[in-house]
């Protein structure tokens, strides 16, 4: 039995630490926030490195070290194939998606669907959307918090306040939905942006520790290259087979594209940061980016998780309590090989991926049940349009209901399974909202009610196929499969009711003006733009510091503290780095 670095007060000072950032970065935020297109779309003032980083990091989430390393324990190399299949995604936005929604001139996302069908598809997208996004976040939240109370070892205690009985994994999912809240209602998209750019920095240097100590503990003292080469020899048969029984499966991968294309072109929150760039150059480096990032970045998790495979053969007797031993494969191998202070470290980065994902699902949705919905009724009803200060009061408010929901719904996930099954079962019914959005914009001449047409076929379709238990073993596919081949169908089979000269079509008259306009590159980024890097470089900085001073702290030869002085020499450096760009940006001409 492996002996695991269990959390000790330093860890929690890092945790603390990290939640202190997280609120700060929310107040800063805030102050930034002059009127509601600052607190939605950040101005369209965000840089096309930071919005790139912050939507790349925003995917790599809390999932991918629990959930998806769980997969990749039980799968192996087939693995690959799935977790880095965004970067295909992205490239078909590089080439049309990235430029088609900047040239779209949003406000708010689902301001897309009023141009391009209806309001009332908009009403449609709004009300139907609440419950998906509301059990998102939960699922994102549960996941998260089985990494941070099998990393914090009170997973199988118990807590008792005012007369209210929590185990270690509720009140994990209480009091980081608590902060998840908070600091997103405070600070709007730039609070995310500038959260997602800390997040992405942990999760890097995390990732690149925890990589080479993992070989360096399998090779025993001889070298990367050995623990290599005993990976190799130690792994179950068929684990290095690209496809395997499982990996392998034909129709899983094509609907599991389907869902990565559609995900990373057409979601709400993917549209928001391309729209937040100052112009389409911007938008496209962006997407670019993410394409390269979504290459490299999962290896630094996965080829670790493989190594995990060998040290931890039954992860079942290690973690008994788990409703799926396997995904805490990842934050296993860091209880054993990363020393205090970096193991709260650790568990910040995965709080940090989650927490912006979350953040996402917030901002989208608050922007569109303010600016689509509420405000279009109380025109209706008032006879004016609410001002900004009354917006972004009821875009707060809708945040801090999404977010009790969100918290909610994560006590009863456990009921449904693994989460990695759950993931995949609330991922193949999303897949219908996306495609009438996805269609509408590569072909738009359909009329207006064709988007709520192809999006309710579709889910009744997906439905019926699950009450009926239809095609049982490849249920992810049949889902993902059948709503994309009927959404098509039903909006192919809509063009035959277009008319141009339709009154309802004005809008989408405009809409293709627009998308056949190109949108004519910024002058260099602003000083209030790249002023953020100053702000993000600081936040490095300090945390290089901490984990630098960590160095002091005894060790083990498995986890030396030494480990904490590298990762924080790496913090420090990225840190001046970032200050540097900042100053660049406040220099006078």
């Amino acid at each position: 039995m492996p002996t695991f670095n269990t959390v000790n007060a330093v860890d929690y000072g890092l945790i603390a630490l990290y939640f202190v950032i997280i609120i700060f970065v929310g107040v800063y935020a805030a102050r930034k926030n002059k009127s509601t297109q600052d607190y939605f779309k950040a101005g369209g003032q965000v840089p096309w490195a930071l919005a790139g980083v912050s939507n790349w990091v925003s995917g790599f989430s809390a999932f991918m070290f629990v959930a998806a390393a769980g997969y990749v324990y039980r799968v192996g190399i087939g693995a690959v194939l799935i977790f880095t299949s965004a970067t295909w995604a992205y490239l078909i936005g590089y080439f049309y998606f990235a430029k088609m929604w900047r040239r779209a001139r949003l406000d708010t996302p689902l301001q897309f669907l009023t141009r391009r069908y209806s309001p009332s598809t908009t009403y449609f997208y709004s009300v139907t959307a609440i419950v998906p996004q509301v059990v998102g976040i939960g699922q994102g939240l549960y996941i998260l918090c089985i990494f941070v109370s099998t990393a914090l070892g009170f997973g199988s205690q118990t807590f008792s306040f005012a007369g209210v009985t929590l185990d270690g994994m509720q009140l994990s999912i209480l009091v980081v939905g608590i902060v998840m809240v908070v600091y997103t209602v405070i600070g709007g998209l730039w609070a995310a942006v500038l959260s997602d750019a800390v997040q992405s920095i942990i999760i890097v240097v995390m990732s690149v520790i925890i990589f080479p100590v993992s070989y360096l503990y399998l090779g025993e003292g001889s070298g990367i290259i050995a623990g290599m080469q005993r990976l190799l020899r130690e792994l179950p048969e068929g684990y290095l087979t690209t496809l395997n029984s499982t990996s392998g499966n034909v129709w899983f991968l094509i609907a599991y594209f389907i869902t990565v294309v559609l995900g990373y072109n057409v979601a709400w929150h993917l549209a928001q940061r391309y729209y937040s760039v100052p112009d389409e150059r911007g938008a496209r480096k962006m997407a670019l980016l993410c394409a390269i990032l979504s290459l490299v970045g999962p290896l630094l998790w996965i080829l670790p998780v493989m190594v995990s495979r060998v040290i931890f053969p039954d992860m079942a007797a290690l973690w008994p309590t788990l409703k799926e031993p396997t995904e805490a494969s990842y934050v296993s191998l860091a209880l054993l090989l990363l020393p205090h202070g970096l193991i709260g470290f650790v568990v910040s980065a995965v709080l940090s991926a989650t927490l912006g994902q979350a953040n996402d699902a917030f901002n989208w949705l608050a922007a569109t049940i303010t600016h689509d919905v509420y405000a279009p009724l109380h025109r209706r009803v008032r006879g004016a349009l609410p001002g900004d200060r009354h917006q972004l009061h009821v875009a707060r408010l809708t945040m801090l209901i999404v977010g009790a929901g969100g918290i909610t719904v994560a006590f009863y996930i456990p009921r449904f399974g693994g989460a990695f099954d759950f993931a995949l079962q609330y991922y193949s019914l999303v897949s219908a909202f996306m495609m009438p959005v996805a269609l509408g914009m590569v072909f738009r001449r359909t009329p207006w009610w064709s988007g709520i047409a192809s999006c309710s076929a579709a889910l009744i379709v997906a439905i019926t196929l699950m009450v009926m238990n239809v095609w049982p073993e490849n249920a992810f596919a049949r889902n993902v499969l059948s709503e994309a081949v009927v959404a098509t169908l039903v909006f192919a089979i809509s063009a035959r009711w277009f008319r141009a000269d339709d009154p309802r079509h004005a809008g989408l008259a405009q809409l293709n003006t627009d998308l056949c306009t190109p949108v004519p590159d910024a002058p260099i980024a602003t000083a209030s733009g790249l002023a953020v890097y100053g702000v993000i470089g600081g936040i490095s900085l300090v945390l290089g510091v901490v984990l630098v001073a960590c160095a002091a702290l005894p060790g083990s030869p498995v986890a030396p503290a030494s480990l904490n002085l590298v990762a924080g020499l790496l913090l420090l450096l990225i840190g001046f780095g970032l200050r540097r760009v900042a100053a660049r940006a406040v220099m006078p001409s």
